[in-house]
Protein backbone atom coordinates (compact mmCIF):
# COMPACT_ATOMS: atom_id res chain seq x y z
CA UNK A 1 0.00 0.00 0.00
CA UNK A 2 1.42 3.36 -1.02
CA UNK A 3 -0.27 6.68 -0.20
CA UNK A 4 0.76 9.85 -2.05
CA UNK A 5 0.51 13.02 0.03
CA UNK A 6 0.65 16.63 -1.14
CA UNK A 7 3.11 17.77 1.53
CA UNK A 8 2.73 21.47 0.68
CA UNK A 9 -1.06 21.68 0.93
CA UNK A 10 -2.91 23.05 3.95
CA UNK A 11 -2.53 25.65 6.68
CA UNK A 12 -0.02 23.51 8.59
CA UNK A 13 2.07 22.24 5.70
CA UNK A 14 4.57 20.71 5.59
CA UNK A 15 4.74 20.05 9.34
CA UNK A 16 1.35 18.28 9.68
CA UNK A 17 1.62 16.05 6.57
CA UNK A 18 5.21 15.07 7.43
CA UNK A 19 4.42 14.30 11.09
CA UNK A 20 1.44 12.19 10.02
CA UNK A 21 3.54 10.38 7.42
CA UNK A 22 6.20 9.50 9.99
CA UNK A 23 3.52 8.17 12.32
CA UNK A 24 1.79 6.20 9.56
CA UNK A 25 5.06 4.57 8.48
CA UNK A 26 5.54 3.37 12.05
CA UNK A 27 2.04 2.55 13.27
CA UNK A 28 0.29 1.55 10.03
CA UNK A 29 3.28 -0.01 8.27
CA UNK A 30 2.27 2.13 5.28
CA UNK A 31 4.48 3.33 2.45
CA UNK A 32 4.18 7.09 2.00
CA UNK A 33 5.22 9.41 -0.81
CA UNK A 34 5.60 13.04 0.26
CA UNK A 35 5.37 15.42 -2.69
CA UNK A 36 6.74 18.91 -2.17
CA UNK A 37 9.82 21.10 -1.97
CA UNK A 38 12.43 18.46 -1.23
CA UNK A 39 14.81 20.45 0.96
CA UNK A 40 11.97 21.72 3.16
CA UNK A 41 10.31 18.30 3.46
CA UNK A 42 13.66 16.60 4.20
CA UNK A 43 14.38 19.09 6.98
CA UNK A 44 10.95 18.52 8.52
CA UNK A 45 11.18 14.73 8.27
CA UNK A 46 14.56 14.77 10.05
CA UNK A 47 12.73 15.68 13.26
CA UNK A 48 11.17 12.20 13.49
CA UNK A 49 12.44 8.72 14.16
CA UNK A 50 10.77 6.44 11.63
CA UNK A 51 11.52 3.82 9.02
CA UNK A 52 12.84 6.00 6.21
CA UNK A 53 12.65 3.07 3.79
CA UNK A 54 8.86 3.51 3.93
CA UNK A 55 8.90 7.23 3.12
CA UNK A 56 9.80 8.60 -0.30
CA UNK A 57 10.15 12.28 -1.13
CA UNK A 58 9.34 13.52 -4.63
CA UNK A 59 10.35 17.07 -5.44
CA UNK A 60 7.74 19.61 -6.58
CA UNK A 61 8.86 23.23 -6.56
CA UNK A 62 5.48 24.91 -7.01
CA UNK A 63 2.38 25.30 -4.82
CA UNK A 64 -1.15 26.21 -5.90
CA UNK A 65 -2.65 28.74 -3.49
CA UNK A 66 -6.33 29.00 -2.54
CA UNK A 67 -6.54 32.39 -4.24
CA UNK A 68 -5.56 31.03 -7.67
CA UNK A 69 -8.03 30.04 -10.38
CA UNK A 70 -7.92 26.22 -10.14
CA UNK A 71 -8.17 25.16 -13.81
CA UNK A 72 -5.61 27.71 -14.98
CA UNK A 73 -3.24 26.88 -12.11
CA UNK A 74 -3.42 23.11 -12.68
CA UNK A 75 -2.76 23.56 -16.41
CA UNK A 76 0.13 26.01 -16.03
CA UNK A 77 1.83 24.87 -12.81
CA UNK A 78 2.99 21.46 -14.00
CA UNK A 79 5.39 21.14 -11.07
CA UNK A 80 2.88 22.05 -8.35
CA UNK A 81 2.76 19.47 -5.55
CA UNK A 82 -0.92 18.55 -6.07
CA UNK A 83 -0.42 18.23 -9.85
CA UNK A 84 2.66 16.03 -9.47
CA UNK A 85 0.80 13.88 -6.93
CA UNK A 86 -2.19 13.48 -9.26
CA UNK A 87 0.02 12.48 -12.18
CA UNK A 88 1.78 9.91 -10.01
CA UNK A 89 -1.59 8.45 -9.02
CA UNK A 90 -2.70 8.35 -12.65
CA UNK A 91 0.46 6.43 -13.62
CA UNK A 92 -0.15 3.90 -10.86
CA UNK A 93 2.82 5.01 -8.75
CA UNK A 94 0.62 4.98 -5.66
CA UNK A 95 -2.71 3.56 -4.52
CA UNK A 96 -4.39 6.78 -3.31
CA UNK A 97 -3.62 10.48 -2.97
CA UNK A 98 -4.35 13.00 -0.25
CA UNK A 99 -4.17 16.79 -0.18
CA UNK A 100 -5.06 19.40 2.42
CA UNK A 101 -4.47 22.23 -0.04
CA UNK A 102 -6.71 24.15 -2.42
CA UNK A 103 -10.02 22.33 -2.83
CA UNK A 104 -10.45 23.69 -6.34
CA UNK A 105 -6.97 22.51 -7.36
CA UNK A 106 -7.58 19.03 -6.00
CA UNK A 107 -10.99 18.73 -7.66
CA UNK A 108 -9.55 19.93 -10.96
CA UNK A 109 -6.58 17.56 -10.69
CA UNK A 110 -8.91 14.70 -9.83
CA UNK A 111 -11.12 15.37 -12.82
CA UNK A 112 -8.59 16.43 -15.49
CA UNK A 113 -5.62 14.26 -14.52
CA UNK A 114 -6.85 11.22 -12.58
CA UNK A 115 -10.08 11.13 -14.59
CA UNK A 116 -13.59 9.97 -13.80
CA UNK A 117 -14.99 6.47 -13.85
CA UNK A 118 -16.77 5.65 -17.09
CA UNK A 119 -20.49 6.22 -16.57
CA UNK A 120 -20.06 8.71 -13.72
CA UNK A 121 -21.53 12.07 -14.75
CA UNK A 122 -19.71 14.12 -12.11
CA UNK A 123 -17.35 13.11 -9.28
CA UNK A 124 -18.65 14.40 -5.95
CA UNK A 125 -17.01 15.52 -2.73
CA UNK A 126 -18.30 13.34 0.09
CA UNK A 127 -17.79 14.75 3.58
CA UNK A 128 -18.30 12.73 6.74
CA UNK A 129 -20.08 14.80 9.37
CA UNK A 130 -20.50 14.10 13.08
CA UNK A 131 -24.08 13.59 14.26
CA UNK A 132 -26.03 12.35 17.25
CA UNK A 133 -25.93 8.89 15.65
CA UNK A 134 -22.33 8.80 14.49
CA UNK A 135 -20.67 9.71 11.20
CA UNK A 136 -23.00 10.54 8.30
CA UNK A 137 -22.15 11.50 4.74
CA UNK A 138 -22.97 14.79 3.01
CA UNK A 139 -22.67 14.48 -0.78
CA UNK A 140 -22.02 16.69 -2.75
CA UNK A 141 -20.14 19.04 -0.41
CA UNK A 142 -18.90 21.46 -3.04
CA UNK A 143 -17.64 19.88 -6.26
CA UNK A 144 -20.72 20.57 -8.41
CA UNK A 145 -22.72 23.73 -7.83
CA UNK A 146 -25.09 23.02 -10.72
CA UNK A 147 -26.62 19.55 -10.77
CA UNK A 148 -29.18 17.38 -12.54
CA UNK A 149 -31.32 14.60 -11.11
CA UNK A 150 -29.01 12.02 -12.72
CA UNK A 151 -26.06 13.45 -10.81
CA UNK A 152 -27.87 13.28 -7.48
CA UNK A 153 -28.88 9.67 -8.15
CA UNK A 154 -25.24 8.77 -8.68
CA UNK A 155 -24.23 10.72 -5.58
CA UNK A 156 -26.61 8.51 -3.63
CA UNK A 157 -25.20 5.36 -5.23
CA UNK A 158 -21.56 6.27 -4.62
CA UNK A 159 -22.23 7.51 -1.10
CA UNK A 160 -24.06 4.31 -0.19
CA UNK A 161 -21.22 2.16 -1.51
CA UNK A 162 -18.66 4.14 0.49
CA UNK A 163 -20.66 3.98 3.71
CA UNK A 164 -21.14 0.22 3.28
CA UNK A 165 -17.58 -0.63 2.30
CA UNK A 166 -15.64 1.77 4.51
CA UNK A 167 -17.90 2.33 7.52
CA UNK A 168 -19.53 -1.11 7.50
CA UNK A 169 -23.16 0.07 7.31
CA UNK A 170 -24.91 -2.82 5.58
CA UNK A 171 -27.86 -0.99 4.01
CA UNK A 172 -27.25 2.78 4.32
CA UNK A 173 -30.29 5.01 4.37
CA UNK A 174 -30.38 7.83 1.82
CA UNK A 175 -32.13 11.15 2.32
CA UNK A 176 -32.66 14.04 -0.10
CA UNK A 177 -32.03 17.42 1.54
CA UNK A 178 -35.02 19.69 1.03
CA UNK A 179 -37.08 22.35 2.83
CA UNK A 180 -39.79 19.91 3.85
CA UNK A 181 -40.27 16.20 4.51
CA UNK A 182 -43.26 15.73 2.22
CA UNK A 183 -42.86 14.52 -1.33
CA UNK A 184 -43.23 17.48 -3.66
CA UNK A 185 -41.41 19.92 -1.38
CA UNK A 186 -38.24 21.68 -2.46
CA UNK A 187 -36.94 23.41 -5.58
CA UNK A 188 -37.22 21.99 -9.09
CA UNK A 189 -34.12 19.83 -8.65
CA UNK A 190 -35.51 18.23 -5.49
CA UNK A 191 -38.90 17.65 -7.11
CA UNK A 192 -37.27 16.00 -10.13
CA UNK A 193 -34.83 13.92 -8.07
CA UNK A 194 -37.28 12.54 -5.50
CA UNK A 195 -39.05 10.05 -7.85
CA UNK A 196 -35.71 8.96 -9.35
CA UNK A 197 -34.31 8.09 -5.91
CA UNK A 198 -37.60 6.48 -4.91
CA UNK A 199 -37.54 4.21 -7.99
CA UNK A 200 -33.93 3.16 -7.44
CA UNK A 201 -32.59 0.24 -5.41
CA UNK A 202 -31.24 2.65 -2.82
CA UNK A 203 -32.59 2.58 0.73
CA UNK A 204 -34.28 5.92 0.14
CA UNK A 205 -36.18 7.35 3.13
CA UNK A 206 -37.46 10.50 1.42
CA UNK A 207 -36.77 14.18 2.00
CA UNK A 208 -34.84 15.31 5.05
CA UNK A 209 -34.68 18.84 6.47
CA UNK A 210 -31.85 20.90 7.93
CA UNK A 211 -32.51 19.70 11.49
CA UNK A 212 -32.11 16.09 10.39
CA UNK A 213 -28.47 16.63 9.40
CA UNK A 214 -27.05 16.81 12.92
CA UNK A 215 -29.66 14.39 14.27
CA UNK A 216 -28.29 11.74 11.92
CA UNK A 217 -31.60 10.84 10.30
CA UNK A 218 -29.97 9.51 7.10
CA UNK A 219 -26.61 7.79 6.55
CA UNK A 220 -26.18 9.47 3.14
CA UNK A 221 -27.50 13.01 2.68
CA UNK A 222 -27.79 13.93 -0.99
CA UNK A 223 -27.79 17.48 -2.34
CA UNK A 224 -26.15 19.72 -4.93
CA UNK A 225 -22.66 21.07 -4.29
CA UNK A 226 -23.79 24.65 -3.64
CA UNK A 227 -26.23 23.67 -0.91
CA UNK A 228 -23.84 21.07 0.48
CA UNK A 229 -20.98 23.51 0.81
CA UNK A 230 -23.19 26.08 2.57
CA UNK A 231 -24.31 23.36 5.01
CA UNK A 232 -20.73 22.25 5.59
CA UNK A 233 -19.43 25.75 6.31
CA UNK A 234 -22.42 26.48 8.58
CA UNK A 235 -21.71 23.38 10.66
CA UNK A 236 -18.02 24.27 10.87
CA UNK A 237 -18.89 27.76 12.09
CA UNK A 238 -21.37 26.38 14.60
CA UNK A 239 -18.69 24.03 15.90
CA UNK A 240 -16.32 26.92 16.58
CA UNK A 241 -19.03 28.92 18.35
CA UNK A 242 -20.04 25.97 20.56
CA UNK A 243 -16.41 25.15 21.39
CA UNK A 244 -15.61 28.75 22.32
CA UNK A 245 -18.84 28.96 24.33
CA UNK A 246 -18.01 25.87 26.39
CA UNK A 247 -14.51 27.21 27.10
CA UNK A 248 -16.01 30.52 28.25
CA UNK A 249 -18.51 28.79 30.52
CA UNK A 250 -15.73 26.97 32.37
CA UNK A 251 -13.30 29.91 32.48
CA UNK A 252 -14.04 31.02 36.07
CA UNK A 253 -12.54 29.34 39.15
CA UNK A 254 -15.84 27.93 40.45
CA UNK A 255 -16.81 26.86 36.97
CA UNK A 256 -13.48 25.05 36.58
CA UNK A 257 -14.21 23.13 39.77
CA UNK A 258 -17.63 22.23 38.40
CA UNK A 259 -16.02 21.13 35.15
CA UNK A 260 -14.16 18.38 37.00
CA UNK A 261 -17.46 16.58 37.54
CA UNK A 262 -18.39 16.59 33.86
CA UNK A 263 -14.91 16.37 32.35
CA UNK A 264 -15.31 12.86 30.94
CA UNK A 265 -18.62 13.76 29.36
CA UNK A 266 -17.13 16.87 27.77
CA UNK A 267 -14.17 14.89 26.41
CA UNK A 268 -16.45 12.24 24.93
CA UNK A 269 -18.64 14.90 23.32
CA UNK A 270 -15.64 16.75 21.87
CA UNK A 271 -14.24 13.53 20.43
CA UNK A 272 -17.60 12.66 18.89
CA UNK A 273 -17.83 16.08 17.22
CA UNK A 274 -14.14 16.35 16.25
CA UNK A 275 -13.69 16.36 12.44
CA UNK A 276 -10.12 15.10 12.95
CA UNK A 277 -11.52 11.69 13.88
CA UNK A 278 -13.12 11.28 10.44
CA UNK A 279 -10.16 11.94 8.14
CA UNK A 280 -10.92 13.70 4.89
CA UNK A 281 -13.55 13.92 2.19
CA UNK A 282 -13.22 11.35 -0.62
CA UNK A 283 -13.79 12.59 -4.15
CA UNK A 284 -16.09 9.79 -5.28
CA UNK A 285 -16.26 8.98 -8.98
CA UNK A 286 -12.58 9.27 -9.94
CA UNK A 287 -10.67 6.32 -11.39
CA UNK A 288 -8.38 6.11 -8.38
CA UNK A 289 -8.90 7.11 -4.73
CA UNK A 290 -8.57 10.86 -4.13
CA UNK A 291 -9.13 12.39 -0.68
CA UNK A 292 -9.41 16.05 0.32
CA UNK A 293 -8.26 16.78 3.85
CA UNK A 294 -9.48 19.84 5.75
CA UNK A 295 -7.36 22.92 5.10
CA UNK A 296 -6.71 23.40 8.82
CA UNK A 297 -5.80 19.75 9.41
CA UNK A 298 -3.19 19.11 12.08
CA UNK A 299 -1.06 15.96 12.23
CA UNK A 300 -3.86 13.99 13.92
CA UNK A 301 -6.33 14.87 11.17
CA UNK A 302 -3.86 14.00 8.40
CA UNK A 303 -3.11 10.66 10.10
CA UNK A 304 -6.85 9.91 10.20
CA UNK A 305 -7.06 10.75 6.49
CA UNK A 306 -4.20 8.35 5.74
CA UNK A 307 -6.06 5.58 7.59
CA UNK A 308 -9.15 6.48 5.60
CA UNK A 309 -7.21 6.29 2.33
CA UNK A 310 -5.90 2.83 3.22
CA UNK A 311 -9.40 1.58 3.96
CA UNK A 312 -10.69 3.23 0.78
CA UNK A 313 -8.23 1.08 -1.19
CA UNK A 314 -8.57 -2.10 0.90
CA UNK A 315 -12.35 -2.23 0.53
CA UNK A 316 -12.16 -1.74 -3.26
CA UNK A 317 -14.65 1.15 -3.34
CA UNK A 318 -13.66 2.09 -6.90
CA UNK A 319 -14.57 -1.31 -8.36
CA UNK A 320 -17.82 -1.40 -6.40
CA UNK A 321 -18.76 2.00 -7.83
CA UNK A 322 -17.94 0.80 -11.36
CA UNK A 323 -20.13 -2.27 -10.94
CA UNK A 324 -23.06 -0.47 -9.37
CA UNK A 325 -22.98 2.59 -11.59
CA UNK A 326 -23.30 0.30 -14.62
CA UNK A 327 -26.28 -1.57 -13.20
CA UNK A 328 -28.05 1.52 -11.89
CA UNK A 329 -27.53 3.34 -15.18
CA UNK A 330 -29.20 0.44 -16.99
CA UNK A 331 -32.16 0.57 -14.63
CA UNK A 332 -32.48 4.34 -14.99
CA UNK A 333 -32.40 4.14 -18.79
CA UNK A 334 -35.18 1.51 -18.97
Amino acid sequence: MKIIIDAMGGDHAPSAPVAAAARAATELNANIVLVGKQDIVEKELAKYKCDRSKIEIVNADEVIENTEEPVKAVKTKKNASVVVAANMLKRGEGDAMLSMGSTGALLTSGLLIVGRIKGVHRPALATLLPSAKGAKMLIDAGANTKCKKEYLLQFGIMGSIYMKNVLGIENPTVGLISNGEEEGKGDELCKETYPVLKASNLNFIGNIEGRDIMEGTADVMVTDGFTGNVILKTIEGMGHVVSDGVKEIFSGVLHKIGALFVLNGIKNFRQKMDYREYGGAPLLGTRRPVIKGHGSSDAKAVFSAIKQAIKFVDTDVIQSIKNNIDSMEEETDD
